[in-house]
């Protein structure tokens, strides 16, 4: 059977009680729940049924090989009922997902934490608790599916399910990305919400009072409405869906807490049941005689004769970064021919130019500021409906729902995502952001007008805490490049980075071309000499980083006309990279004697591990306002003026 039929073809799996599959699910649940004292019962026991049809009757995996490149992808938006996808990976025969570690739930280093944590292996597709991640997520390995479709049918096409509930359609990124799912009618996206009515403070009636279903039609999905415990209604509306030609709803009225004889469809049933009483009485109401943890073989068995062998030539989503390097030499040697004075915005525009068209697994976009992020280039096509082969996607205004989707492309594999907007906005993008550092994806965030530069548009567009609170993330990396040679140094470094989000934060003014096209990458070290100065050892040292880099060396040399020839400028491009290197390079920087000098359009906050608690620093340390970018710069004393005189300040 071909890769494209194996893709829509149910299984016919024989002799199987679904019943007694499910309820081994809500067993398992409750067992590694008590054991723990913590967890979430509820959702896994309520949602068994669903999980049951679509693993026996649906599911396109092979527990033996996780990670095949075509396997149906199941996200847990509602992560916090993780022991569904730990009982499913037990049970199916997932080599990493033994009974101990069932038995080890949410235990330190064990591979079955408190929410589902990505691990491929283990068949977690996605970290998700968050509420809203795991359906924006979702949309986002549905945009790869189609896309890698489009390029090759054979060897791509399968299903995203993934499973939600009332908490992640309360978020408003589930809005952002199920609205944008419909637009580009995502057919190959199916949803299980787990319409139980309930919520942590009570039934949703205090909160929650929308038409979902309405909701989700007016977006442009396929509504279906069934019994979340009916086997055959469940199995006809995944058939149904499968054969749509729009993103797929499945409201399934279900019971939190499935079996149990008093907090079933309670709200007490959402957290940890761990009552000796209430668990002998699920074990009554599901007939389960057997001890904690004992799964009889016959229903053992039946678990593990699902799934399907994974074809031994199914392709690799590997991704091929062999030109990269060629490709910065050349913009590094054109930036350095042409010192263009242009906006890093524009210059990594250009360097967009060349690398799109020579990687293309790279999907762009940005959200409704494309002219301005410069994201778009010659070889960039709209990824729509009427074009899946597109590597552009228009998010609109949904920065939050944009990130969370990149974040399902990376990870679904053979994807590069990269988007734009304004700085200010990594705000409203910032949990995805954070779960991407989590994650460990590549994802490349384009955050242009990166501050009081931006001018105008006053201290609501203007980024001031903003590169700080992002070095702030673990796994980040935020580069700042000075000009088009830092900036085509700095992608090559992000594009690179296989385990890790970056963020390229851009300006919106001109800068001048500062540096040499040096053969070596220089911006890997994070901070380097850029302008040395006369002698063995600086008597002042100005770190600076982005803009600010022309203003440093503008007051380098009138310092230097001064008599002050022991002035050495060292340009900061990535601090998280800086602090990857080895101590004496580091020591060589910063462990002088020399006056200490940050400069950057943005808060004090992450430099003085730089400059020390004495360095002086040429900053913000307050909002922006409106008016045109020079006037903003000399109002707030980031000039060359302010440089030279915190030097002279401190030489008295």
């Amino acid at each position: 059977m071909s890769e494209t039929a194996l893709a829509s073809a149910p299984q016919q799996a024989p002799n199987l009680d679904l019943k007694k599959m499910a309820d081994t699910i809500r067993i398992l649940a409750l067992d590694a729940v008590k054991a723990a004292n913590s967890g979430h019962t509820g959702m896994p026991m309520g949602m068994a049924d669903i999980a049951t049809v679509l693993y026996s009757k649906f599911l396109k995996f092979d527990p033996k090989t996780p990670r095949w490149s075509n396997r149906d992808r199941v996200i847990i938006s509602n992560g916090h009922g993780s022991m569904l996808p730990y009982s499913l990976s037990y049970l199916t025969g997932n080599a990493k997902i033994t009974l101990d570690e069932i038995k080890n739930f949410r235990q330190l280093d064990s591979h079955t934490p408190g929410h589902p944590e990505v691990d491929f292996d283990a068949a977690i597709e996605t970290t998700t608790g968050p509420l809203g991640q795991g359906i924006s997520n979702s949309v986002g390995f549905a945009i790869a599916e189609r896309f890698l479709n489009a390029k090759n049918a054979d060897a791509i096409d399968h299903y995203t399910y993934c499973f939600l509930g009332d908490g992640c359609l309360m978020e408003g990124v589930s809005h952002e990305a199920s609205s944008l799912a419909g637009h580009l009618k995502l057919n190959k996206l199916i949803a299980f919400y787990d319409d139980n009515n309930v919520t942590i403070d009570g039934t949703i009636e205090l909160a929650f009072t929308e038409d979902v279903k309405k909701r989700y039609e007016a977006y442009g999905w396929n509504v279906q409405e069934i019994d979340g415990h009916d086997h055959k209604a469940i199995e006809d509306a995944i058939a149904k869906a499968q054969k749509s030609d729009k993103p797929n709803f499945i409201a399934c009225k279900t019971k939190i807490g499935f079996g149990c004889p008093t907090l079933e469809s309670q709200p007490k049933a959402h957290g940890a049941i761990t009552g000796d009483d209430e668990i002998a009485g699920v074990r009554k109401n599901l007939d389960w005689p057997h001890a904690p943890f004992e799964i009889p073989d016959e229903i053992l068995s039946m678990w593990r004769s699902l799934g399907t062998d994974a074809p031994s030539n199914a392709p690799s989503l590997d991704i091929d970064l062999s030109k990269l390097e060629k490709i910065t030499a050349e913009l590094k040697a054109d930036f350095a021919s042409e010192k263009p004075s242009r906006a890093t915005r524009q210059t990594s525009g250009a360097c967009l130019e060349k690398i799109v068209p020579a990687l293309n697994y790279m999907v762009g976009g940005s959200a409704d500021l494309t002219g301005s992020n410069n994201t778009k280039v010659a070889a960039s096509t709209v990824f729509d409906a009427n074009n899946y082969d597109g590597n552009y996607v228009n998010y609109g205004v949904r920065e939050h729902g944009m990130a969370a989707i990149m974040n399902g492309m990376a990870l679904h594999g053979g994807i590069i995502p990269y988007a734009g907007t304004f700085m200010q906005f990594a705000d409203y993008s910032r949990p995805a952001i954070r779960l991407a550092a989590l994650m460990e994806q590549r994802v490349i965030h384009v955050l242009t007008h990166d501050s009081i530069g931006l001018g105008e548009d006053g201290p609501t567009h203007q980024p001031v805490e903003h590169l700080s609170a992002l070095r702030a993330i673990p796994n980040l990396y935020v580069y700042r490049p000075c000009d088009g040679i830092e900036t085509a140094e700095c992608w090559e470094l992000a594009l690179k980075n296989e385990t890790s989000p970056s963020v390229m934060a851009l300006t919106r003014q001109g800068v001048p071309t500062l540096c040499d096209a040096d053969d070596v990458n220089k911006s890997s070290l994070g901070a380097y000499i850029l302008q040395d100065c006369a002698g063995d050892e600086p008597e002042v040292t100005i770190f600076a980083s982005g803009s600010e880099v022309q203003l440093a060396m503008e007051a380098a040399e009138r310092l230097g006309a001064k008599g002050n020839t022991g002035v050495r400028v060292v340009s900061v491009p990535c601090m998280e990279l800086f602090w990857e290197q080895d101590g004496e390079y580091i020591q060589s920087l910063i462990c002088n004697d020399s006056i200490k000098v940050g400069v950057e359009a943005g808060i004090r906050q992450s430099w003085d591990r730089l400059i020390g608690g004495h360095g002086r620093f040429i900053g913000m340390d307050s909002f922006g306002a409106s008016a045109p970018a020079e006037q903003l710069f000399e109002k707030f004393g980031i000039t060359t003026d302010a440089i030279v005189k915190a030097v002279e300040a401190r030489q008295k």
